[in-house]
């Protein structure tokens, strides 16, 4: 059985010595389940398909969930955790096992909290949107996500990053004639008009945007160019995927709206392909600010989407907390710091047992 109440970096090679991709996550679902039920007091818990959730009912002013995801991406020979010193290596030890091994920690070790908890430990974040667990329990017990705050364990360098950045992904298509190369006058190159998309993009000037003193910079990028037909003929179609990573203060309509001013004037048609909002940091309320303070009163953007976007639309104030570089996730050579892992059990602890403000 895992050890909770023991040491939170061994908590995390278990973790990660526990195969999980995205899909297969029924055994480590088995086992969290299992040691909560087994180790902690006062808390109910479900199982909901491979995500485990926990609540206390103490009656406390407010409630803080905690949340992290059990999947992890394929592992490339990473599996099992290894350790080098103060380094620990391994699939998901960024993203996100050490993140779960804190909160699952704290579960079994703040005896005297001042916050109810929530803990949501869910399946199927690294796939498709449509696979979310946390969808799934969004849509099937609403109840169990409403708290003062939330805090998502994805890896942050140990550092709040409050909000996300909303993403959307479009295509710009160009038209033409379709001709021999021999005769290429006879035709219209439709790859040779996507030259005035790129040269929007390449003069694009990204918008800065400060909220809550976070700072969040926009980006539109090309991802994608197709086109042509053959090597002897002059194509008729051309495309640019783009996408654009929006600050916070924008909807997602007001997003595409922006991308269409920004290729206004093109002969394009331009088709949105997916899209998904951003989450302000709602730092200023009273709940968040007090996780920002614990935290050394440092706080900066998150660039990236991530699942508190999910909190955000509840009306929930959410950031990422977690141990962990997210620079290495999903890498051959993922590893976390041991040393951020006990920060972050620290940090969370002094928040977790202080009286909220008012």
């Amino acid at each position: 059985m895992l050890d909770l109440r023991g040491d939170p970096v061994a908590l995390t090679a278990a973790l990660v010595d526990i195969a999980s991709e995205s899909r297969h996550e029924s055994r480590i679902a088995d086992e969290v389940e299992n040691a909560l039920r087994g180790q902690t007091t006062g808390f109910e818990i479900i199982r909901n398909g491979n995500a485990v959730l926990a609540r206390t009912h103490r009656g406390l002013p407010t409630r803080v969930l905690l949340a992290g995801h059990l999947d992890t991406v394929p592992a490339a020979d990473n599996v099992p955790s290894r350790r080098d010193g103060e380094i620990l290596h391994g699939c998901g030890t960024v993203d996100m096992k050490a993140g779960d091994a804190v909160f699952l920690h704290l579960a079994a070790t703040v005896a005297d909290p001042a916050h109810d908890l929530t803990l949501v430990f869910y399946d199927c974040e690294e796939i498709e949107a449509s696979a979310n667990g946390l969808g799934r329990i969004e849509q099937e017990l609403p109840q169990w996500l409403q708290a003062d705050v939330a805090i998502l364990g994805e890896p942050s360098d140990g550092v709040i990053e409050a909000g996300c950045q909303g993403t959307l992904r479009v295509v710009v298509r160009t038209t033409g004639t379709r001709a021999h190369s021999a005769r290429s006058w006879l035709g219209d190159n439709a790859i040779h008009k996507l030259h005035g998309v790129l040269a929007r993009l390449s003069e694009y000037r990204a918008r800065d945007v400060d909220i809550d003193g976070c700072v969040y910079r926009e980006g539109l990028s090309a991802v994608r160019v197709d086109g042509g037909v053959a090597g002897n003929v002059i194509p008729d179609a051309g495309s640019v995927t783009v996408n654009f990573r929006f600050a916070p203060d924008r909807t997602p309509a007001q997003a595409l709206d922006h991308v269409r001013a920004v290729f206004d004037g093109l002969d394009v048609t331009i088709e949105q392909t997916d899209a998904a909002a951003g989450a302000l940091p709602g730092l200023h309320e009273p709940a968040a600010a007090a996780l920002v303070r614990a935290a050394g009163g440092q706080a900066r953007a998150k660039y990236g989407w991530t699942d508190v976007a999910r909190f955000a639309a509840l009306g929930i104030p959410a950031v990422n907390y977690g141990p962990g570089d997210p620079n290495l996730a999903h890498r051959r050579d993922e590893h976390v710091h041991v040393g951020q892992i006990t920060a972050a059990v620290d940090v969370l602890r002094s928040y977790l047992t202080a009286a909220a403000p008012g």
